[in-house]
This record gives structure tokens, C-alpha cells and sequence, in this order.
């Protein structure tokens, strides 16, 4: 280590690793204003916030080899800690996060959305966290997708969701895993969700249901209309397949969409 430089802590890694999901892979440089601003809170350079982020893109599985790490004995254990176990360190980086900014998870939480007046006590404390839960998801699955809709390639941010392929109450401990969302506009997500289409595990070529391409019902043909088009289509995938759709995920979607409509 450099004279006048200081050893990261476990809070600054969580923060520093909070921020490289939810940032689009070319956008790990010093000039991103999202750094910059990280490097000012954790007083830190933008170099060397990063050069932290390439050392865990390094580190990353999901990702695309990008050359050798220089990453720490901390930073693999930090990583390995916060890719275990979504759920549970995806708060506590929020948490972190927040604290550096001098704010409250709850005050965190208002700036996405007010919150209800009603709720108290335990009730609020679990609205807050499933608030700044969700946004960290959004942030990340859309990030990977570049903003895009991987059906359709629609590049508008609101109008596009991250859709979950093993659902939200389905799967708890992968509720916070990117590698099990989806960028997908609102229409084909709830297509999605409803078992209108499906994604082939093994190549990422989409299905959609014979029932909707095939149908000569009124009521179906537009549905085929918008979703028949991207029948044997393949997936846009988010770029270096970083947080790439986890093929056990859609095969347990895909084994429900062959139950109920092959």
C-alpha cells in the first residue's frame, strides 16, 4: 500500500459493491458522476472507486472473464458474502449507504415514493425495506439491460420494469437477485408472468404460448399480434452477460408454461 493511503473497510466495500450492480458495465470509469459522487461521500478518489469496481467486475461469475484481479483478500470475501446471500447484504449495503449520505433508510425510501401515512412501528419498518429493496433490484436488472427491453428492445426506462422470473413470493432468497429478473416493458412482463411466452433455458430463444399464436379467437389475435412476432426470437441479453438470466430459473418457468399450454 501507497503512503497517505488508507485500507478499505467492510461498510465502504459493501457500498462501493451496492453501486457496481446497479451501474451499466461500460460505465465503471472515473468520470461517472455516480462515482464521483460515491468518491466524495467515502472520501476517496474516483480512481480509486473504479478501479474497486473493475476489481469486482474481475470477480464476478455471471460475468464475462475481464482479465486479472487485483482484488483483495476483503474484496473476494466481501464479494462472496454479498453474492450469497442478495437478501440479506443488499440491505445492509443500502443501510450503509444511507448512513454516508447522513440520511435514514426511511428517508431513502421517501425520495423513490412517499410513503403511506398509516403505517407504524413494524409494519413501516417493512414497507421501507421492501421500498429501497425493490429500487436496488430495478436499478440493477435494468442496468444490465442497458435500459432495453429484452423482448422488444424498447429503450424507455419508464415505461420498463424488472420483472422477476421466479416471482416475488415465490422465491424469497433470490427476491434480490438480478441474475432472476428481466428488463421487460409492463405489457410483455405481465405476458410474461402470466405464461404467454417463455424463455428457453439452454440458448435464450423466446416461446410464445401455441395458444396465442394460434388462436383464431377475436380476443387472442391481438395478443398474437404483439407477442406471435417474437416467437423463436432470441433474448437481448444484458451486455458481457453480466447478471445473465439463470438458466434454473427459466426452466422452472418454462416446465409451468409447458404444464398449462403445451
Amino acid at each position: 500500500m501507497k503512503e497517505g493511503q488508507r485500507l478499505w473497510t467492510r461498510d465502504e466495500l459493501l457500498v462501493a459493491i451496492n453501486l457496481y450492480c446497479k451501474l451499466p458495465f461500460g460505465q465503471l470509469h472515473k468520470g461517472n458522476p455516480e462515482i464521483i459522487r460515491l468518491a466524495a461521500l467515502l472520501g476517496r478518489t474516483p480512481s480509486s472507486i473504479a478501479l474497486k469496481l473493475v476489481n469486482f467486475a474481475s470477480l464476478d461469475p455471471s460475468l464475462d472473464r475481464v482479465g486479472m484481479s487485483n482484488a483483495s483478500k476483503l474484496d473476494r470475501q466481501v464479494w462472496a458474502e454479498f453474492y450469497a446471500d442478495w437478501a440479506g447484504r443488499v440491505l445492509e449495503s443500502e443501510q450503509r449507504l444511507a448512513e454516508a449520505q447522513h440520511l435514514t433508510l426511511e428517508e431513502v425510501a421517501e425520495q423513490y415514493e412517499p410513503l403511506p401515512p398509516q403505517p407504524v412501528g413494524r409494519m413501516k419498518e417493512q414497507l421501507v425495506k421492501v421500498r429501497v429493496n425493490q429500487q436496488f433490484f430495478r436499478r440493477t436488472v435494468l442496468a444490465a439491460y442497458d435500459n432495453t427491453c429484452c423482448v422488444t428492445g424498447l429503450r424507455q426506462p419508464a415505461l420498463l420494469v424488472a420483472g422477476h422470473i421466479r416471482p416475488w413470493a415465490v422465491d424469497e432468497a433470490n427476491r434480490l437477485n438480478p441474475r432472476n429478473g428481466l428488463a421487460l416493458n409492463a405489457l410483455h412482463d405481465r405476458a410474461f408472468e402470466l405464461g404467454l411466452f417463455t424463455i428457453r433455458p439452454d440458448d435464450y430463444v423466446i416461446e410464445v404460448a401455441p395458444s396465442v399464436r394460434l388462436s383464431s379467437r377475436p380476443d387472442a389475435q391481438s395478443a398474437g399480434a404483439l407477442l406471435g412476432q417474437y416467437h423463436g426470437q432470441a433474448l437481448r441479453l444484458p451486455a458481457r452477460r453480466r447478471f445473465l438470466p439463470d438458466p434454473e430459473f427459466l426452466d422452472w418457468h418454462r416446465t409451468k408454461w409447458k404444464s398449462t399450454h403445451v
